[in-house]
């Protein structure tokens, strides 16, 4: 099973998981030139595609799900839910591109096998990933306002997580949101601080060799170098220490991860 997070950010987010058989996209966040840019940089082509996972009806999750899946004649799938939120946001899709997956069901592909799970978003019914193969799992969670036992209870114990790391508290406190908005993102159904995205991963990761991807960090309250040291001191209080057998890796809202093997 092969992964790479092709971007990530406030503005567009998507993510290519392979095996030798079958490849996917969770989201199509981008614009459909931006993805066939992105495809370019990890030698792939959108043609191969065997289907794209749409998480929630957000526009950074499906601004070139409509253009991508129609020009490459790729099928979509989501739940019944996240469909009616999206009729009128991703223009005409042919009934035969449609596809169903409901929350917190599992299918198989080649080996691979795509398990839904809720997460806490404002969003019509969101969820997220995880993928296996051959006792190896990747997990892909971000646009969650907490992480509930129940969703650990699914990510646990991944080789490598897509992990959301939002904000900084302070800095979207400090910053120049309306109230309206610094109160939605601090809420339930909002995003996860960096803090608090390091304190789940301290109850998920097992010891083992574990690769966790800092995502969907927001452009205007955090930056890298501030997500990763706020995750590392907050994983050094839970006792884990970042070098061992974890590490921590950076994504980007322009450009692709490399393309790596779990």
């Amino acid at each position: 099973m092969r992964f790479s997070v092709l971007a990530s950010g406030s503005s567009g987010n998507a993510i290519y998981v392979e095996n030798d058989e079958h490849s996917f996209l969770v989201d199509v966040g981008l614009s459909g030139k931006k993805m066939e840019q992105l495809f370019a940089e990890i030698d792939r082509d959108m043609k191969n595609l065997s289907g794209i996972l749409v998480t929630h009806e957000h526009s950074d999750h499906i601004k070139g799900l409509g253009v991508v899946a129609r020009k490459y004649n790729v099928p979509i799938f989501a739940n019944a839910k996240t469909w009616g939120a999206m009729d009128g946001l991703v223009g005409n899709i042919p009934s035969d591109l449609r596809y169903h997956f409901d929350m917190e069901t599992v299918k198989t592909y080649g080996g691979l096998d795509i398990q839904s799970f809720a997460v806490s978003h404002d969003a019509a019914d969101p969820m997220f990933y995880t993928f296996q193969q051959d006792g190896r799992k990747l997990v892909v969670i971000t646009d969650t306002g907490y992480v509930s036992d129940r969703m650990k209870g699914y990510i646990a114990a991944a080789d490598a997580y897509v992990f959301e790391s939002n904000h900084d508290v302070s800095m979207l406190q400090m910053g120049k949101y309306p109230w309206s908005i610094k109160r939605r993102i601090l809420s339930d159904v909002g995003h996860v601080s960096n803090e608090d995205a390091a304190v789940a991963m301290a109850d998920v990761v097992a010891e083992k060799p574990t690769q966790i991807y800092l995502a969907h960090l927001s452009k205007d309250n955090n930056m890298k170098e501030l997500a990763r040291m706020s995750v590392t001191q907050t994983l050094e209080s839970c006792g884990i220490i970042t070098g061992e057998y974890l590490n921590l890796h950076d994504t980007d809202a322009n450009s692709p991860t490399r393309l790596v093997t779990i």
